[in-house]
């Protein structure tokens, strides 16, 4: 069952398709280009026009070894663009690990909280989104963007992230967010070595038996970068991954993922609604 809200942006009669807008000058995806405010708003608007459900905001790189900005300055980065877009109509989330970010994006007009941290890594983010009624997609995290990798180690990777994915919805359940708000990420790239994302998404039936939508981020990450190599050795350039990227997002939406959060949107809706059909076998 999915709450009302998350419905508003979650039943396009596929899997929906999340438009990435990174407000850093850091990314590893972008390098900044959309670090203005202008130009982050235009992009926006630009994602939506190639057909992306909601666009995700974040004003805090979470690339592998990247430091925190302090509370000011992340929100100096993402309210301006959130209003800009919500001003349009534009359903918006808010990549946050911060409560007090995500109650000043909702207040700007934000309509889901995307929590990279899974509440982890802010004590006060479920109280916050239990207040604030809006939707939270809680994802697999084990520690800060400039310590994960020292963090990949697991005894059986999906079993452990389906535990501890299950500990985040009942702790957030707990706290007041209602069941039907909430969205499962399994993390890819976050403390995961290139074999553990490939199990995660191979068993994907295993994250949707917890009973919740779960939300995949595979966009232009190192493991495609490595399943890409060339002869030498030597990863796939990340400005070059978007195929891969939309042949995941084909098999996630083909094998029941709710979303898919991306960089590049046309070829993402493409490979989705290809993946529909097939589901559908021409019954539509």
């Amino acid at each position: 069952m999915i709450d009302e809200q998350l419905a508003r942006v979650g039943s396009p009669g596929r899997t929906v398709v999340m438009g990435v807008i990174n407000a850093t000058p850091d990314s590893f995806s972008d390098g900044g280009r959309f670090a203005s405010i202008d130009a982050a708003i235009a992009h926006g608007r630009e994602l939506v026009d190639q057909g992306a459900d909601i666009v995700d905001v974040g004003g805090e790189s979470t690339r592998p070894g990247a430091g925190r900005v302090d509370t000011d300055e992340e929100l100096r980065r993402v309210i301006p663009i959130i209003a800009g877009l919500a001003d349009d109509g534009i359903p918006v989330s808010v990549d946050t690990t911060r409560a007090v970010v995500a109650s000043a994006a909702v207040d700007a007009g934000a309509c889901v909280i995307n929590d990279v941290s899974g509440g982890l890594a802010d004590s006060q983010m479920f109280p916050a989104v239990a207040e604030l009624g809006v939707p939270i997609v809680l994802m697999h995290w084990r520690a800060p963007s400039d310590q994960m990798d020292t963090f990949t180690h697991y005894d059986d990777v999906v079993a452990d992230v389906c535990v501890a994915l299950a500990k985040r919805r009942d702790a957030a359940v707990e706290a007041g967010i209602p069941l039907d708000r909430i969205v499962l990420d399994p993390g890819l790239g976050f403390a995961k070595l290139a074999h553990h994302n490939w199990a995660l998404l191979h068993e994907l039936p295993a994250l949707l038996a917890l009973g919740r939508p779960v939300l995949i981020g595979a966009s232009r990450k190192r493991f495609l970068g490595a399943a890409l190599s060339d002869a030498g050795g030597t990863a796939r350039d990340v400005a070059h991954r978007d195929a891969a990227t939309h042949a995941v997002s084909a098999l996630a939406a083909a094998n029941g993922a709710w979303g898919v959060r991306v960089h590049d949107v046309v070829g993402t809706l493409d490979a989705v609604r290809v993946a529909q059909a097939w589901r559908e076998g021409g019954t539509w």
